[in-house]
């Protein structure tokens, strides 16, 4: 939300810079997430001033060009114009060398010295395009006799400066949704911290009553008072629409609005000053009644933006002759809002329901600020005063006659909420030591009415506003956020138990998990659980969300596989080609009408390694760099695993592969489908790999274990196998590990041929077998059985042959 600094001092009369009140309202609990300078005109006229032509004569080389001479005040200058109403002896706006121009519509550009055709120019003498005043070309700008020569133009024209604090307003602070709600929080500050004694100034409303007219009358009924518990109304004519004045405007840009017409910009500045929506409906496009209705579902409305959008029957619209009008505290309707020939309006302040509201806008995918103040809940207690605030400002802008008093229809309940706590309760909470006084000093100034019944005891009412204050923690933490948590002191002893550990860790595993990703060259991403439904199966599979932000994020997660694959895309169109992520997240599925919640691992590998290097040959990422890293993490977990193809039942792969245990699959990775990648804009061949964390966490059994280095020799020996083209090198390791686990260490696949030398159908491996006894030096005597039992195995069970 964003505050305007001048706009705050109408309401509160204090000397401080934007910076402290940034550093204050933080502090508060209102976090200052930006301070901004604005300027009514972008660039503040900043080393523009007035100058006197002091002579212009026709330049020597150029028919439509003129020389001139422009008294500055401190300097003459001499600068070519193209204008054709230039001429001696009048005042002009110019801008010197060195300053920055930005013309409407256009890039801006610094003013240099230089040369035009032949004769030096120092400077320019402008037009209102020129420097954002207005959007005439025609000629420059002629000032009049009494303009002073040498004033900067920024005072000249009284040019509107501001600061723009842009507050993240969490959803509980309903208190602050306009800038007399900020200025509270203010002052409950500069009076308990600093005995300011300040008082909140109020706007005056005064308004111009006149005769009621009978046929301006409007009728207000309300259908479902638990949805609009008030609604006030009232008839001004004799209006006029056109643009607002410029202080009006210049409020309303000041925090990011786009001023429209004097009536509707009201309905925003009051919007903005009390944090109570307000409307504004063309009298005559309603007929003589106002209800207030659920819609009927499948009805069709057209919005503002021109949209026709389906009702769904959920909705509260403000209807009149049976005509929809607005969607209630979300959206107005096309037909029934104040254009140029409005000349009678019907107002609107009013309470809707909080959570009506927020499915309202979910349900449409709007986020309009109405809404955004509706759904948190408004002050009850302000919707008169913006009312009365807004006829009066309409009145003072458009010359308006009050046509219709306003019309209160009131259900609000009333019941005052009190809340009693003891000030050794407080203290105790905060690890504060506050005197009595003190707590009711800050209350007080929040609006919250105190009274000391007995002794330590405080019984507080509170404001009807403040619907998110409803049990005594809530009041502490009002008195905490003005006395200062920076204030609070630390205890000199900490009393801490340590839990005792069980064998399994699961926090040091996942983090040990990280840490060895990190190390291979990964980065961590975090991707948001909440999706479109990426396969579009069967919606009774998926998890959905009530009240969906957008249709993207409608349901919850099946898999981490596609946020990977938008990760690589996002970095991909950032010029990053060697990609290595991985991320731990959670996801979610229905199953037999059971909601079932799975924790996983998933990892990516996409581009080329050692892009651009002039020692190492560029290569492209493949399987077997992700099949590497799969290894590496059951490895590193201590996991006895067994590889298989993989079942790629959502056919999220080309082809994929599994790590099991037993019937479980821990890992299932391959390359992604091609058509998923197109899909996600993905240019390079990915990889990824899923892992079920929960299972992985379960067959763990990662030990360190420290042993003494072999003091013997390993011997190696090869094979140059032919094999039919199908079978797989996992198969080779198999086989050969069942031969002998005592001595064999490893086995390696060094080279893969394929061609015209070989029978049509295979292909030739080249494997290594390491053999190393820690205690004494292997001799060929042991070796050899061993090697000859291999090329059995491979013989018999996998058809292969020495190569010769």
């Amino acid at each position: 939300m964003k505050i305007s600094f001048k706009w705050l001092k109408n309401y509160l009369d204090f000397q401080l810079t934007p910076e402290r009140i940034s550093e204050i309202l933080t502090d508060t609990g209102l976090e200052v997430e930006g301070l901004h300078s604005f300027e009514e005109i972008q660039g503040g006229l900043e080393g523009i001033v007035i100058g006197e032509v002091m002579s212009c004569e026709p330049h020597p080389d150029a028919d439509r060009l003129k020389v001139t001479t422009v008294n500055l005040g401190d300097e003459i200058v001499q600068i070519v114009c193209g204008a054709p109403n230039v001429r001696k002896g009048i005042k002009v706006v110019v801008s010197k060398v060195g300053a920055t121009l930005y013309p409407k519509g256009e890039k801006p550009f610094k003013i240099k010295k230089a040369k035009i055709r032949g004769v030096e120019s120092v400077g320019m003498i402008c037009a209102e395009d020129e420097i954002g005043l207005g959007v005439a070309h025609e000629g420059i700008i002629i000032l009049p006799d009494s303009a002073k020569v040498g004033l900067e133009a920024s005072h000249y024209f009284e040019i509107y400066r501001d600061h723009q604090l842009e507050i993240g307003l969490t959803p509980n602070r309903c208190d602050a949704m306009g800038h007399i709600g900020v200025a509270r929080d203010l002052k409950a500050f500069l009076n308990f911290h600093e005995n300011a004694n300040l008082e909140i100034k109020l706007p005056e409303s005064v308004i111009k009553t006149g005769t009621t007219s009978q046929n301006k009358g409007v009728k207000i009924n309300i259908e479902n008072p638990e949805l609009c518990p008030r609604y006030i109304g009232a008839v001004l004519d004799n209006v006029v629409v056109e643009p607002s004045p410029k202080w009006l405007k210049n409020h309303l840009k000041s925090i990011g609005l786009e001023p429209i017409n004097n009536v509707v910009d009201v309905t925003n500045f009051v919007m903005f000053e009390f944090g109570t929506p307000m409307h504004a409906f063309d009298r005559n496009a309603i007929q003589n009644d106002i209800s207030i209705k659920n819609a009927i579902k499948g009805t069709e409305f057209e919005t503002l933006d021109g949209e026709k959008r389906k009702l769904t029957g959920s909705e509260l619209m403000i209807t009149s002759g049976g005509e929809n009008l607005c969607m209630a505290g979300v959206f107005g309707g096309l037909h029934s809002g104040v254009s140029n020939k409005t000349t009678s309006i019907f107002l609107e302040s009013a309470i809707f329901n909080a959570t009506s509201i927020r499915k309202t806008a979910k349900a449409h995918a709007l986020q309009t600020d109405a809404s955004f103040r509706f759904e948190r809940g408004v002050d009850p207690t302000f919707t008169e005063k913006t009312m009365l605030r807004a006829i009066s400002l309409i009145q003072e802008i458009t010359g308006a006659r009050l046509a219709m008093e306003p019309v209160i229809i009131d259900h609000v309940d009333k019941t005052p909420k009190n809340i009693s706590f003891s000030t050794t309760f407080l203290n105790n909470r905060l690890g504060t030591q506050l005197l009595t006084s003190e707590i009711c000093k800050i209350l007080s100034n929040l609006d919250f009415k105190c009274k000391n019944t007995l002794g330590e005891n405080i019984e507080v009412t509170v404001p009807q506003y403040r619907i998110d204050v409803t049990r005594a923690e809530d009041v502490l933490e009002e008195v905490l956020r003005i006395y200062g948590f920076n204030k609070v002191a630390l205890p000199k002893k900490w009393h801490i138990s340590f839990p005792v550990e069980d064998g399994k860790n699961e926090e040091n595993i996942q983090r040990t998990t990280s840490e060895l990703f990190v190390s291979r060259g990964f980065n961590e991403v975090l991707n948001n659980s909440l999706r479109k439904n990426d396969l579009g199966d069967d919606e009774k599979t998926s998890v959905a969300i009530l009240n969906p932000l957008s249709k993207e994020l409608a349901t919850m997660r099946k898999s981490l596989f596609f946020g990977l694959l938008e990760t690589i895309e996002y970095n991909q169109n950032r010029q990053q080609v060697e990609q290595r992520i991985f991320e731990f997240g959670k996801t979610y599925f229905k199953t037999n009408d059971k909601y079932v919640e799975t924790r996983e691992l998933a990892f990516a590998i996409s581009g080329k390694v050692n892009d651009q290097s002039w020692q190492y040959k560029t290569r492209n990422l493949d399987f077997f760099d992700l099949k590497q890293s799969c290894d590496n993490l059951m490895t590193k977990l201590g996991i006895k695993k067994k590889l298989i193809e993989g079942a790629n039942i959502d056919g999220l792969f080309e082809r994929s592969y599994a790590y099991t245990v037993g019937k479980d699959s821990l890992i299932e990775f391959g390359q992604v489908n091609t058509s998923h990648c197109k899909k996600a804009g993905v240019k390079s061949k990915t990889f990824i790999a899923i892992a079920n964390w929960d299972l992985l966490l379960k067959y763990s059994n990662a030990k360190t274990i420290f042993k003494e280095l072999p003091k013997t020799f390993f011997v190696r020996r090869d094979f140059s196998l032919i094999l039919d083209e199908n079978v797989e090198y996992a198969s080779i390791e198999n086989e050969g590990y069942k031969a002998n686990k005592k001595l064999l260490k490893d086995i390696t696949l060094f080279d893969v041929y394929e061609g015209d030398k070989l029978p049509k159908g295979k292909k030739s491996y080249a494997v290594s077998f390491t053999f190393q006894d820690n205690d004494s030096t292997l001799q060929d005597s042991t070796i050899d059985p061993i090697m000859e039992d291999i090329r059995k195995k491979l013989e018999e069970n996998l058809g292969a042959e020495l190569r010769g």
